[in-house]
Formats: structure tokens, C-alpha cells, sequence
């Protein structure tokens, strides 16, 4: 019994350590996040701003491309054949047009740049930190939060949109060619199912979506970067929480925002 006991003391102690520690981010991000957002009323630095969304946003433009290609291709490939046994092919392309704008499109441009784009920011930042550029920046009377963050943070959340726009574009068109070169369905009937089921609100609530997802990669990479342990193991530490955290935050934002949204 003493030792049971024991156990579950030891047990509790882990699982009120991991609890503080979580808590203990969660201020430090927060804390952060009000420091940028003070930040965010001072003169932008535009060329810092259209530097960071060259590099995070266009060189995302390929990988965002065939994720959203070929989410479209195997949709129609899963869809279309069901649809067309039950005469209901005519709501294909409405049906691919809602799923990607409303859901895919923003998630999947999320988890990429999470993966692409977080990974990047925590990789660059946490390697200043460890050649002590953050403290050189600081000793000049520099604002690491204005000349690190908000100008990433900006970018972030104009690009993800972007993004998202353009792989919408890109998963709908994958669909159509699956289901007029595939299923042999008409591409005035594709085209027309998309004019006659989708609304505008379908792809700007995504886009929205996007933007709430942009800003989160780029604060939760920016905070990791600065609090990256000390060492190359530090650098590569940082950035696999980065993405780990990026993405499991876009799933719950994502769950969060179309229940407000929808």
C-alpha cells in the first residue's frame, strides 16, 4: 500500500511539473504577444516586412502547390464515383470548391508553413540568440520584438492568406481535371456546380482562417527562438517544438473558428 502510494505521488509530482511548465509558456507567450502587439503602433519597416514575405511566402508557393494539387486530385478520386452512381454529379465541383475554401485549403497551408515557414523563422532566431546577435541588438538600444518579430509576424499573416488563395485555386483545379479527364464529366457542369453551391464566404472565411494561422506560426516561432537552449542541439530542440506546437494550435484554432465562423 506504502509503496502504491508512493507511485501516485510521484505520479501526481510529474503531472503537476508538465502542467506548471505548459502554464509557464503559455505567460511567456502571451507576455510576448502583448509586447508585439505594442510594437505593432510604431512605423512598420516595410523593406524588413516585404523582405520576410519574399522568403517565407514565395518560396512556400511550390510545396503549397502540389499539397493542394493533389488534395483535389484524390478528393474528386474518392467523391466522384459515389456521386455519379447516385445521379448527383452535377454538385462535384461545389462540393470540392466548399470542402478545399472552407477547410483543406487554410489547414493544409497552415501545417505546411508550420512546417516550412515556423521551422524557418525558430531556426534563424535561435541561431542569433546562440551567436549573441539578439544581445548585440539589445546593447544598441534596439527592440529585438520590433526588428525581429512584428515585421515576421506581418508577413506571416498577409502570405498564409495568400497562400491559401492560391491553393484553392490550384485544389479546384487538380478536381476539375480529375473529373473531366477521369470521370468524363462535363467542365461546364464542374464549373457551373462551383457557381451554383459555393459562396463568397466560403473562401473568406478560410482566409481568414489563414490569417489567424499565420499569426500563430509566427509568434510561436519567434518565441521559440528566442527561448532556444543554449547549442546546435538547442537550434534543432527549438524548431521541432515550433512545428509540433504550430500545428497542433492551427487543429484547435481551426475547430475554434468554425464554430464562430460557420
Amino acid at each position: 500500500m506504502g509503496r502504491e502510494m508512493v507511485r501516485l505521488l510521484k505520479l501526481l509530482e510529474l503531472v503537476g511539473a508538465f502542467v506548471l511548465r505548459r502554464l509557464d509558456d503559455l505567460g511567456t507567450i502571451v507576455l510576448l504577444y502583448r509586447d508585439t502587439m505594442r510594437e505593432l503602433g510604431h512605423k512598420p519597416r516595410l523593406r524588413h516586412i516585404l523582405a520576410q514575405m519574399s522568403h517565407l511566402g514565395v518560396d512556400s508557393l511550390l510545396i503549397v502547390s502540389l499539397t493542394l494539387l493533389f488534395t483535389g486530385v484524390v478528393m474528386t478520386l474518392q467523391t466522384a464515383d459515389i456521386l455519379i452512381r447516385f445521379g448527383a454529379q452535377g454538385t462535384i465541383g461545389g462540393i470540392i470548391s466548399i470542402a478545399i475554401g472552407r477547410e483543406l485549403g487554410p489547414v493544409l497551408v497552415g501545417v505546411v508553413c508550420a512546417g516550412r515557414v515556423g521551422a524557418a523563422i525558430t531556426a534563424e532566431i535561435s541561431t542569433m540568440k546562440v551567436t549573441e546577435q539578439i544581445d548585440a541588438l539589445r546593447v544598441m538600444a534596439v527592440s529585438p520584438v520590433n526588428y525581429l518579430i512584428v515585421p515576421r509576424m506581418i508577413a506571416c499573416m498577409i502570405a498564409v492568406p495568400i497562400l491559401t488563395v492560391f491553393g484553392d485555386i490550384i485544389g479546384v483545379i487538380g478536381g476539375w481535371f480529375v473529373a473531366v479527364y477521369y470521370n468524363g464529366i462535363s467542365s461546364y457542369l464542374f464549373m457551373n456546380s462551383i457557381h451554383k453551391f459555393t459562396e463568397v464566404f466560403d473562401i473568406t472565411g478560410g482566409v481568414i482562417k489563414a490569417v489567424f494561422f499565420g499569426n500563430v506560426i509566427a509568434v510561436l516561432g519567434c518565441y521559440y527562438g528566442l527561448h532556444s537552449p543554449d547549442g546546435a542541439e538547442g537550434v534543432g530542440k527549438a524548431t521541432t517544438k515550433t512545428v509540433v506546437s504550430s500545428i497542433i494550435v492551427i487543429f484547435i484554432l481551426n475547430a475554434v473558428l468554425t464554430f464562430v465562423l460557420y
